[in-house]
């Protein structure tokens, strides 16, 4: 369970939420400018500049303090516990594809490391890239790798910041299956924010829907999304 009380300012932008995230799949839903990749960054503990400004913040993951401003605390989650994946995937380009899934699991044997990395790609369909450099991959590819790369060392909160954005609808689509159901297996609460609703519809989360800093709904999709999904349905009509 993640609980959150957030009142922070970046330049002219407030992000003011308090909410309980508490099922496996939760989508941040919300325009450009909402506060989405704020709010991750915050949680992912890595927007240092929101950190310090003043206000107040307090994030609980499982009965842990992620961040305490109020007890003049930010505590940076460990990368275990903690995965962020962005739009842009920040690959080691002097590593290869598997060189890179297997950055954060030095301490595991060779051989469960190997076999780590190639279920990493197994599960996001790039068993085929594991010897290329990041410079030779297409950004679908980069972005898939990025994400093997993320949940390799098997995380216990991760955050999905649009990180699917160079994927075609298809492709897309059967990953977030994948990655779903694999997640859920292994109970890691996974955050995603995206302004597409069909990655809230196709993951049948809970949406936390955001605007201009504000958190103005919560609930099923089906529920929250109920406009944009008639406005989805009429596009697909006409």
């Amino acid at each position: 369970m993640l609980e959150i009380a957030l009142d922070a300012r970046r330049g002219g932008f407030h992000l003011q939420i308090e909410a309980r995230f508490a099922t496996d799949w939760t989508v941040i839903f919300g325009p450009s400018g909402s506060g989405k990749s704020t709010l991750l960054r915050l949680l992912a503990g890595l927007d240092r500049e929101v950190a310090a400004s003043p206000g107040n913040a307090r994030v609980v993951f499982n009965g842990k303090a992620l961040a305490d401003t109020s007890a003049h605390c930010w505590v940076r989650p460990g990368l275990r516990g903690t995965a962020l994946v962005t739009q842009q995937p920040a690959l080691f380009p002097h590593l290869n594809v598997a060189e890179n899934v297997a950055y954060g699991l030095s301490d595991l044997e060779r051989s469960r490391r190997l076999a780590r990395v190639e279920e990493m790609l197994e599960l996001v369909g790039a068993r085929d890239l594991s010897s290329r450099r990041p410079l030779d991959l297409s950004g679908g590819e980069a972005q898939r790798i990025a994400l093997a790369r993320a949940i390799a060392p098997d995380p216990r909160l991760l955050l999905l910041d649009e990180p699917f954005s160079a994927l075609d609808g298809a492709t897309s689509d059967a990953l977030l299956d994948r990655l779903r159901h694999w997640l859920r297996e292994r109970q890691v609460q996974t955050i995603l924010a995206t302004h597409d609703a069909t990655d809230a519809f196709a993951t049948a989360a809970e949406v936390a829907l955001l605007s201009d800093g504000r958190l103005v709904a919560l609930g099923p999709a089906a529920l929250v999304l109920s406009e944009e999904r008639d406005r989805l349905m009429q596009r697909l009509s006409e």
